[in-house]
């Protein structure tokens, strides 16, 4: 039985997850945790997700250690609870989005202490179509324009998404070009013709659009089209059940889905 701590407890992937470890056989809520002050402090983590009662209060800090915890928050909350998981030894597994340069270097630094699955969208699928995009861009070349197309709900903070960006590395890489030489997020006025190279990046907040991302190889006389779309949180959750299950026995490191696939 693997111990599982979520941060993020109360939001809308906290009680995604805290329902999928209740139902699941290999799995038991071990913590669930939210910030200072959150309304649902103190209320059971299972009537909080809609589950019934499972025995385990909402809290603000790690007081058992669980074997692995697993964050779908805030850039500032998920760096944070990497330190504690760290004092705690519990292995981690890191959904949340929008982390700059120095929160990911804080994260990985904690990972070699403890082990880490980070990774900006858990969806296995959306996994295999990063190392599909690779390859399709490797094999392409640049005779084929890359435009990449991510929309999701009005209530997501950063943009482009971190899977939009996963993507759009990937399709650099294939290329074997450095993403922040030719990414373009979005264009407007006279930006004259298309460069060879360039990737274009465009996001779509509109609704409740779960996460839709479509990525496009286009040249003259044909087009590719990748398209992933998620139907429900779900699947972002049961990934990182997957991620939990992998990394809970790993050594300490920094770890992606690409590795938690075996891809």
């Amino acid at each position: 039985m693997i111990r599982i701590c979520i941060n993020g407890a109360a939001g809308r992937m906290g009680r995604r997850l805290v329902a999928l470890v209740a139902e699941a056989g290999d799995l038991e809520l071990a913590a669930a945790l939210e910030a200072e002050g959150h309304p649902a402090c103190g209320r059971d983590a299972g009537a909080v997700a809609g589950v019934g009662p499972l025995g385990v209060p909402i809290t603000t800090a790690i007081k058992e250690g669980p074997d692995v915890a697993i964050d779908f928050s805030e850039p500032a909350s998920a760096v944070a609870r990497a330190g504690e998981c760290a004092e705690a030894g519990a292995a981690l597994v890191v959904g949340t989005t929008g982390l700059d340069a120095g929160q990911v270097a804080q994260l990985e630094a904690i990972s070699r202490s403890i082990p880490c699955v980070f990774a900006p969208n858990m969806s296995v699928g959306i996994n295999v179509l990063a190392n599909l995009v690779r390859q399709a861009a490797e094999a392409l070349g640049l005779e084929y324009d890359i435009e990449l197309v991510e929309a999701h709900h009005r209530f997501k903070k950063d943009a482009p998404s971190g899977t939009a960006l996963q993507l759009a590395r990937a399709a650099a890489e294939g290329l074997g070009e450095d993403l922040d030489e030719v990414a373009v997020y979005g264009r407007k006025g006279m930006t004259g013709e298309r460069p060879p190279g360039e990737i274009g990046i465009h996001a779509v907040r509109a609704g409740d659009i779960v996460g839709e991302h479509t990525v496009t190889f286009g040249t003259l006389g044909e087009r590719i089209e990748f398209r992933h779309a998620a139907h429900s949180r779900d699947t972002f959750a049961r990934g990182a059940l997957r991620a939990a299950r992998y990394i809970a026995d790993r050594p300490p490191g920094l770890y992606s889905m690409q590795d938690v696939l075996g891809l």
